[in-house]
Formats: structure tokens, C-alpha cells, sequence
């Protein structure tokens, strides 16, 4: 099975600056965190605040989705950062 992304729901670390969302591998579960630059950087949305972070995330799910399966590519661990 590869990995999917049932679950819509993503947060905002402020202490990391990044928006974390989790992706499945069959029952493993892989934390994905991707920095707000890199996010924000995609467009669409003005600001740099949470709010402007999450909804740019939003407005580029798809986007961010397939960075993450890049990222990914089957490895072995469970946390990946996108920056």
C-alpha cells in the first residue's frame, strides 16, 4: 500500500514554524512537517501569521501533498521535514 493522507487535519507549530499534518503507510503512521516559508512561498495568500499559514496550506493541500510523497519514498522513518 503507499502512502495516503485520509486524515484532513494539519496544526501550526509556532515554536517550530511549521504546519504539521500525518500521512499513513498501511498502519504506520509518518508525521510530515513542512516549514511556513516554504508554504507561504507557494502563494496565494498575504501574511505570515498562523491564520495565513494554515490557509495557504489549505489553498495548496495537493501541492504540499505530493512534496510529502517525495519526500517519503517509502523510507523508514516516521517524521519527515519539508523545507
Amino acid at each position: 500500500m503507499a502512502l495516503n493522507f485520509p486524515n484532513p487535519s494539519r496544526s501550526y507549530d509556532a515554536s517550530r514554524h511549521c504546519v504539521c499534518f500525518w500521512g499513513y503507510d498501511n498502519s504506520r503512521e509518518i508525521a510530515f512537517l513542512i516549514d511556513d516559508a516554504v508554504t507561504l512561498k507557494l502563494g496565494g495568500v498575504t501574511g505570515s501569521d498562523e491564520p495565513a499559514v494554515l490557509a495557504a496550506f489549505d489553498t495548496h493541500r495537493d501541492e504540499i501533498l505530493q512534496l510529502a510523497k517525495k519526500a517519503y519514498g517509502g523510507g523508514p522513518q516516521c517524521r519527515y521535514i519539508i523545507s
